[in-house]
């Protein structure tokens, strides 16, 4: 691909993945301009920072830049083909390109590091972009997130590295071309492209084919398997072998190169013992709870080893990751009530971010407001969602957070909120966004956890509710 030029107009500018695109490309130096369709302290940022930022759509921001011809389009995947910004680029005969296009632009003559899966993706990609960074290496990065540390989702770096969230939620992962991968998970979700678990199969197996040097898998998870299981039979199938990557594996099974072992609580954390190769390397320590942290851990220290760091100060940069918000963010404490937003949109992620808060509650209860994201997500987990939510003591389900999708009839949080069992009752349904804060404080006492869960603006209510706890303490 050739040299980015600018000035570049991003569509949707304020989401948190083209918001620190946006931050890489002024900190090259590169115009950008973008529109975003309300106002937020991502837009501020990039004002800050240099960018020309505009609230709404409209073709004058194209057709009239202050900057000048704008040479190339971004659009996010939450643009539709319908944006009037889109189509006066279309008109204009400006070259539109996706975020995906822009970062694997980004990455060229950097030493890539992907992170993949269905589960994992943010927290595995924050938790080594924090290491490498504590090892003086200060990586380039781009994360579905913000850092607790920085508050920054990306950064232009001085190192080697770039370190890259890989979404594979519209196939775009397809695109990067890393020297390393790290593939935590593979399982069924956004049903609204993936129809079948095979069709998400097919996805990951073009994706390693993209990948230069290494895979760093969890072999723990069955789709994994089955991806190394097809990997292996396409090589011996193959009348000559060109130059492929290789599986390097870590997990609690016997078999991963990367062996985890004797997992236990410490602290508000987890540590465990790990084996690199069948030799005893030494004890891992995390700061956050959950036997997934232990793994998402597991994947920094194997990416490390493999590039020949000590695991010594490896491990010492995984401890001191401090989070990343909306990823068992605890957003504060009112009324001896801790009340934690994460971004648990999968039966899978909430099942294990229920079980993480069990371990720290102690004689507490684990209360959850939890937020549906995408009537095609409900409409194919509402029994699994009812299911993982049946692990808490206390649930309220709000209606579904559409994302853009049209409401399928019969479809809605309700449906999830029968299947919930409470040891023999029934979860309660709010209708009523509103009314959501107030009335799940009330039922908190000292000592619970509240879980506010969900990909939407859920993560909006953990103000109000810690208000309601505070006014009711």
């Amino acid at each position: 691909m050739k040299q980015i030029e600018g000035p570049l107009h991003l569509i949707g500018v304020g989401g948190v993945g083209m918001s620190g695109l946006a931050r890489i490309l002024l900190a090259r130096g590169i115009p950008v301009s973008g529109s975003d369709a309300k106002e937020s302290r991502e837009l501020d940022a990039l004002r800050a920072l240099g960018a020309i930022t505009f609230v709404g759509h409209h073709p004058r921001h194209l057709e009239q830049n202050i900057l000048g011809e704008i040479k190339l389009v971004v659009i996010s995947s939450a643009i539709h083909s319908n944006n009037r910004e889109l189509i006066a680029a279309h008109q204009l005969g400006i070259p539109v390109i996706t975020r995906a296009d822009l970062l694997a632009q980004l990455m060229i003559g950097y030493r890539g590091i992907a992170v993949a899966g269905t589960h994992g993706k943010t927290t595995t990609t924050s938790m080594l972009t924090v290491t490498f960074q504590h090892l003086g290496l200060d990586p380039s990065f781009a994360i579905g997130g913000l850092l607790n540390e920085s508050g920054a989702n990306a950064h232009q770096g001085s190192g080697d590295f770039f370190i890259a969230e890989a979404d594979e939620s519209d196939g775009s992962f397809l695109r990067y071309e890393p020297e390393i991968a790290i593939v935590t998970n593979i399982e069924l979700d956004h049903l609204d492209y993936y129809k079948t678990l095979e069709s998400v199969d097919e996805a990951f197996q073009d994706f390693v084919k993209t990948v230069k040097d290494s895979i760093i898998a969890c072999s723990d998870d069955a789709g994994v398997r089955r991806l190394i299981t097809h990997f292996d039979e396409a090589n011996r199938s193959r009348s000559h072998i060109q130059a492929q990557p290789k599986f390097i594996t870590y997990g609690i099974n016997q078999d991963a190169d990367l062996k985890i072992s004797a997992i236990e609580r410490a602290g508000g954390g987890m540590e465990a013992d790990l084996s690199w190769l069948g030799e005893p390397v030494g004890k891992l320590r995390t700061s956050f709870p959950g036997v997934h942290n232990v793994l998402n851990a597991a994947a920094v220290v194997v990416v490390g080893l493999h590039l020949g760091l000590s695991f010594s100060e490896v491990a010492v940069g995984v401890e001191s990751y401090s989070g990343t918000r909306r990823r068992f963010d605890l957003r504060g404490t009112e009324g001896g009530v801790r009340v934690i937003d994460d971004y648990a949109h999968h039966p899978t992620e909430i099942r294990a971010t229920i079980e993480a808060a069990r371990q720290i509650v102690g004689a507490g209860r684990v209360v959850v407001l939890f937020q549906p994201h995408r009537y095609s997500r409900t409409e194919a987990f509402a029994m699994q969602f009812a299911e993982a939510l049946s692990l808490a003591d206390d649930v309220t389900v709000l209606e579904v957070y559409s994302a853009g999708e049209t409401a399928i009839p019969g479809v809605s949080g309700c449906a999830i909120s029968v299947g919930i069992d409470l040891n023999g009752t029934r979860a309660r349904f709010e209708s009523s966004f509103a009314d959501a804060a107030t009335n799940i404080a009330s039922r908190c006492h000292s000592g619970d956890l509240l879980l506010t869960l969900g990909a939407g603006d859920i993560t909006m209510l953990a103000p109000a509710i810690l208000e309601a706890l505070r006014v009711s303490s």
